[in-house]
């Protein structure tokens, strides 16, 4: 489930230096470090590296936004674009988590909306031909059927392997009635806005960090939620191992958190036990640090290739389904990788930390 970003007030706060990373952009002096956050407000970052340039998108209400820059640190003096708004009262409303590729030669995003129920929710497929996400017109392919019986299905995420382009989102076992549980799936795909399977479920909520949905203080939704949400597909570094990540429990607690899954290459990627699930969050809150809610990641290359960045939204403050629900930022920070190759994201990094920008840049 996800609590939603103006586009004015996020606008204004970004021309007022809201979201200025470098101090000295200005003086024209060269920096070699950033902070974060990259945005001030913002939530569910996604991101890709094409010819020298990284074509950002966030939620932004009822648009979709791509912001296009050299340096991914200095989103500041990106130039952006509004890419689509929907006049259909069937999706012109909740547009969830927009997320940017490039698919043979032309670009697609992928997104969920509604008709003004969130319980409605669909997922969608944007295509553009032109040479850049900011050139040419965004048009409507359709919605993708992930179930027949009822076709709810946010956090769209695309991966092609082996050849094959697959499909991974968060939907629903069945109809919400008095708790909601959302689960991970995957179905290989006939092309990028069809799908040629029937889902498998890779994830449900099963344990306690997968589960939470009241804060500290006691607020809460009106109902139970348990989550699984926002899939990823990342590798090891050799490539011999596939990784999907995901964000466990309400994006509104504090407890929201990264679990993660592991396949080899040469599985079978839509039989469930191709997948092995960790028992244990692998990026999670640091109270100490003033970070909570960590989740929604998207990964990024450093302009040479040689270093990966973990894009996430996070939060200042414990609880966030009362008074500001755009708490959130948008943040980034290193990965590093353990003695077997495989991803390490440690803590997320405190506000103002300066640290060392992307090498090549």
């Amino acid at each position: 489930m996800k609590l939603v970003c103006y586009v004015p007030l996020f606008i204004l706060m970004c021309m007022m230096g809201a979201c200025r990373n470098n101090p000295n952009a200005e003086s024209g002096k060269t920096v070699s470090t950033f902070t974060n956050p990259l945005f001030g407000t913002g939530s569910s970052p996604s991101a890709v590296f094409y010819k020298g340039k990284y074509y950002y998108t966030h939620e932004t209400n009822d648009m979709i936004w791509v912001w296009e820059t050299e340096d991914i640190t200095d989103m500041q003096h990106a130039i952006y674009k509004e890419v689509w708004r929907s006049a259909d009262p069937n999706n012109k409303y909740n547009l969830w988590a927009p997320e940017i590729h490039r698919i043979n030669d032309k670009w697609y995003i992928y997104y969920a909306a509604d008709n003004g129920n969130t319980d409605n929710h669909q997922i969608y497929v944007l295509e553009n031909e032109a040479a850049t996400p900011l050139e040419g017109t965004f048009k409507l392919k359709g919605a993708i059927m992930t179930n027949p019986d009822w076709n709810w299905g946010i956090h769209a995420s695309t991966f092609v392997h082996k050849g094959v382009q697959y499909l991974i989102w968060s939907g629903w076992p069945q109809r919400r009635i008095m708790e909601e549980t959302q689960c991970i799936y995957i179905a290989r795909m006939k092309n990028p806005w069809t799908l040629d399977t029937k889902r498998v479920m890779l994830s449900k909520p099963e344990y306690s960090w997968e589960r939470q949905w009241v804060n500290p203080d006691g607020s809460r939704t009106a109902y139970p939620i348990y989550v699984n949400e926002a899939p990823q597909l990342f590798h090891s570094r050799d490539g011999q191992k596939l990784i999907l990540y995901y964000s466990a429990s309400g994006c509104w607690s504090p407890y929201y958190c990264i679990g993660m899954l592991t396949a080899d290459t040469d599985a079978d990627l839509l039989n469930p036990d191709s997948w092995h699930k960790d028992d244990k969050p692998v990026f999670s809150q640091s109270p100490q640090d003033s970070v909570f809610s960590p989740g929604s990641l998207s990964f990024v290359p450093s302009p040479d290739g040689k270093e990966w960045y973990v894009l996430y939204h996070a939060r200042a403050i414990p609880n966030g389904i009362t008074g500001d629900n755009e708490s959130r930022s948008i943040r980034m920070q290193k990965i590093e990788w353990d003695k077997n190759g495989m991803p390490v994201f440690g803590k997320p990094v405190k506000l103002g930390v300066p640290l060392p920008k992307p090498s090549g840049l």
